[in-house]
């Protein structure tokens, strides 16, 4: 997810940097002390009831915890349901480039490397290593391809694990996407290659690194890089997809194609005492913290903004395999918002926007989720495969009783919720998908862009 393109002024960084001082930060809109917790539990009890959501929350101020909850079931195995607890620990997918971001900004400090070092000292098999920067890579301002997004580079089998190596090869195979500095575009491939730089100037695998320079330092006992299958005898967390009403459990992506970018497993509790210890100065110091907070194009040093209630926090999300992750910080009240799910249906920024809102007890309205029925002689209008020309794939659309699945070529089905009687959407992503019966058509919209389809005979 991208945000809001502004630049952070002078006046801004001095803001955020005496925030972070043992003074007392006026808050803009005025704070609740404690928190509308009959309505925040509510909401969730409507995401559970729901099937809306599965995960954890928690809500602190200063590193003391305002509001805590859990929903949903960390493993599901046919009538027999764990649920969640604080003890459960979540995949937070990109959340790890801010720990990434934070140790190579630690060698900086201990001038084992430069922000303006380029790339060919590390891997001049890089596309444009001689001109791309560290501070660019932090920022996502490389040009380096995202391999992750490229089908002819990533593996074909998610699951399989793949030696850093190979990584390498792979992210050395793309072609750079722009010249270095030219504008901002996301590269998860870049924090893999901060992580292999992170590795080389220490000495040491990533984990240690991370244990070393973060978690024993500040006190995390919950996180850590994944290095196989999900262990649910550690607490871990299982991922589930939504399929009309029901938890099927999801293929999970193997974290050695992760690595830097996306291979960190923590809990609620962890990263607010993360990004807490980031922001008073304990993990880096203040000057890295005003570069790391340097808004350009939306993104700082692997740090995103993220505006709510009126404020600017700061932080960033994650997601993979159906887990969601969303960690938010305002500085100025020392507040922290950390969320983390093993199911995503109703969109995750949904969840965080709205228990914000009720934190500032601004208005909020408590969603119904009620679908709109449609009857199956109408779904069965829309049963068949649809094609284009323009597009390799093909889209079966199915229905089981009195829900309508949609199967893009490769993929599992995903069940369509009706908020119209030709009218469905799938959330997460923000997918629209329209029929038009008589045409045999189907247009898929995202993102603000169209699809047209047409139903094969």
């Amino acid at each position: 997810m991208r945000f809001h393109i502004r630049e952070v002024s002078k006046n801004m960084k001095m803001r955020i940097l005496l925030a972070t001082l043992p003074t007392l930060a006026l808050c803009t809109s005025g704070y609740a002390q404690t928190p509308d917790r009959a309505k925040l539990d509510r909401f969730l009890d409507r995401l559970a009831e729901k099937n809306e959501a599965m995960g954890s929350l928690i809500i602190a101020k200063d590193g003391i915890v305002l509001y805590t909850r859990a929903i949903g079931y960390s493993q599901i195995n046919g009538t027999e349901k764990k649920p969640l607890t604080a003890a459960n620990r979540y995949r937070i997918g990109s959340i790890t480039k801010m720990f990434t971001a934070a140790m190579i900004l630690q060698l900086v400090e201990e001038k084992k490397l430069k922000l303006t070092d380029t790339l060919d000292k590390f891997f001049p098999q890089i596309s444009n290593s001689q001109k791309i920067t560290i501070a660019q890579i932090l920022a996502h301002r490389s040009g380096i391809h995202d391999m992750f997004g490229d089908r002819k580079l990533r593996p074909r089998r998610k699951t399989n694990p793949i030696t850093k190596d190979e990584l390498l090869t792979r992210i050395a195979k793309g072609k750079p996407d722009f010249e270095p500095d030219a504008k901002h575009s996301y590269s998860n491939s870049g924090y893999t290659i901060l992580g292999l730089i992170l590795e080389k100037l220490t000495g040491k695998p990533y984990a240690e690194a991370l244990k070393e320079k973060i978690t024993s330092k500040i006190g995390l006992k919950d996180t850590y890089i994944a290095t196989g299958i999900i262990d649910v005898n550690k607490n871990e967390s299982l991922p589930y997809r939504n399929l009309g009403g029901d938890w099927k459990q999801e293929r999970e992506t193997h974290p050695s194609l992760l690595f830097g970018s996306g291979a960190l497993i923590s809990t609620p509790t962890d990263l607010i005492k993360f990004i807490q210890a980031l922001f008073d100065g304990n993990i880096i110091s203040k000057e890295s913290l005003a570069s790391m907070i340097t808004i350009k194009d939306g993104y700082g040093l692997g740090m995103d903004t993220f505006h709510f209630a009126g404020e600017t926090f700061y932080g960033h999300t994650g997601g993979i395999d159906n887990f969601g992750a969303w960690l938010a910080y305002l500085p100025e009240e020392k507040l922290t918002v950390a969320y983390t799910s093993n199911a995503k249906v109703y969109p995750v920024v949904n969840i965080v926007s709205g228990v914000i809102d009720i934190y500032y007890n601004k208005p909020f309205q408590i969603p119904s989720f009620e679908s709109i029925a449609v009857s199956p002689e109408v779904l069965d209008k829309y049963v068949g495969v649809y094609s284009s020309p323009e597009a390799p794939v093909k889209f079966t659309v199915t229905r089981a009783d009195a829900t309508l699945f949609v199967q893009k070529t490769g993929q599992s089905a995903v069940p369509l919720e009706a908020t119209a009687q030709d009218k469905f959407k799938i959330d997460p992503p923000g997918i629209v998908i329209e029929f038009d019966a008589e045409r045999s058509q189907m247009k898929i919209k995202r993102r603000g862009r169209e699809r047209l389809l047409t139903k094969e005979n």
